[in-house]
């Protein structure tokens, strides 16, 4: 199993102006490469093979002089580039032949020096090193500084170098996890109800509150976007505000991002398996729960559980969204009419008064237990996560006989 381990990194001035000319050269390549192919489809012409592609705008670029300073960074980070730009025409092709499940993936699109987030990777074959006094060595940028919180597992296979909005350094390593993980069993197995007035309840009863952090924040975040406002364009005080607004969403981000992992961990710890429902986030965010869709960050919490259940030994599934758990009794099985969002609580006819999150995370956990389901929910279950950006093989699953 392929997992990510990213630390903050801490370049020099020096070493700062080496990374921004390695983002803008991987960033050029990658635009030619796509203006490429974009003027072949355009005149009738073949398609750029991967190999024809890299000759042209990396090999033979090198040897003119518009594009002759390609040669001051690692060759490696020119081929990632081209690949992330061949990985992207994959997903595209597939996304309209049907062999790409899920929503439909629009075709590359020119990248911009003013994007947010900038990356180049270094693979094996650039041969960086984690040196022994705990700095990082890149070739053509130096010995960079790393704030390491954990020790790496095992040896990375490559290492990206990300700089996000608000100005910071991260290297991201992927590592090969061969030792065995799996956690001592244990008998429970929970149902989780995701929801805004508690973020999670269980199906054991216990409710989570919602931490709301993006709400916590939102009146500095006001302030701050009420400054970046009255600064005029293209002037520094704007550039730095622009960097504050930045500093304060990633603030928001990180700290969601904590309690996720400190949740998500607590979970498949004390859980042998966990079911969730397949909630449909992408039609909640255009509702008017929108902030608030975006605010719990539901699909991230979900990712977690999913990675950490298969890297823990748990088990892990998916009930289908249109299974009603809500509506059902979870005593009696009986379905009832639709049960609006402001009614908290109900009886069923055979007596049962139910809390409707309570009832719908054991409706889930009743649903997710595949040898013990009586009710005929179809379970979708969820596939081993890889990296960022690499591809996941989902595994299908035979329903039991009833």
């Amino acid at each position: 199993m392929q997992l990510r381990y990213s630390f903050r990194v801490y370049p020099t001035a020096g070493q700062q102006q080496s990374l921004a000319r390695a983002f803008g050269c991987a960033r050029v390549v990658f635009n030619d490469g796509l203006r490429a192919r974009q003027e072949a489809r355009e005149n009738g012409l073949p398609y750029v093979s991967d190999g024809d592609l890299s000759k042209r705008v990396i090999t033979e670029a090198k040897k003119t002089e518009a594009r002759a300073w390609l040669g001051e960074v690692s060759a490696v980070v020119l081929q990632q580039a081209l690949a992330d730009l061949n990985t992207a025409y994959r997903n595209f092709f597939h996304s309209l032949s049907g062999k790409r499940k899920g929503r439909k993936v629009a075709p590359p699109r020119f990248r911009s020096r003013k994007d947010n987030r900038q990356a180049i990777r270094f693979t094996a074959n650039a041969r960086f090193k984690v040196l022994g006094n705990g700095r990082l060595r890149l070739p053509k940028i130096g010995d960079l500084s790393v704030r390491w919180s954990r020790p790496l597992p095992s040896a990375p296979t490559s290492v990206t170098i990300v700089r996000d909005a608000a100005g910071r350094y991260f290297a991201s390593f992927v590592v090969t996890m061969t030792q065995d993980e799996t956690l001592p069993p244990v008998e429970s197995e929970v149902g989780i109800d995701l929801g805004l007035t508690h973020f999670a309840v269980l199906s054991d009863g216990s409710k989570v509150a919602a931490p709301k952090f993006l709400r916590r924040a939102a009146r500095k975040l006001k302030r701050l976007q009420q400054g970046l406002a009255r600064k005029q364009k293209g002037s520094a005080n704007r550039r730095k505000a622009v960097v504050k607004v930045a500093r304060a969403h990633a603030r928001v981000a990180d700290t969601r991002r904590d309690w996720h992992h400190k949740l998500s961990t607590t979970i498949i710890r004390d859980n042998q398996a966990v079911f969730v429902e397949d909630l449909a986030v992408a039609g909640l965010v255009r509702t008017r729960l929108a902030r608030s869709v975006h605010d719990a960050g539901w699909a991230q919490f979900t990712a977690m559980l999913e990675y950490k259940a298969a890297r823990y030994g748990r088990t892990f599934a998916r009930v289908d969204r249109w299974f009603p758990s809500t509506r059902m009794c979870s005593q009696c099985g009986a379905v009832s009419s639709k049960v609006p969002l402001n009614v908290r609580s109900w009886t069923c006819p055979c007596g049962a008064i139910h809390d409707r999150d309570i009832n719908a995370a054991r409706n889930i956990r009743a649903a997710g237990r595949v040898d013990l389901n009586d009710r005929g929910a179809q379970i979708r279950p969820g596939a081993i996560p890889a990296p960022r950006g690499e591809a996941v093989t989902h595994r299908k699953l035979t329903p039991s006989p009833v």
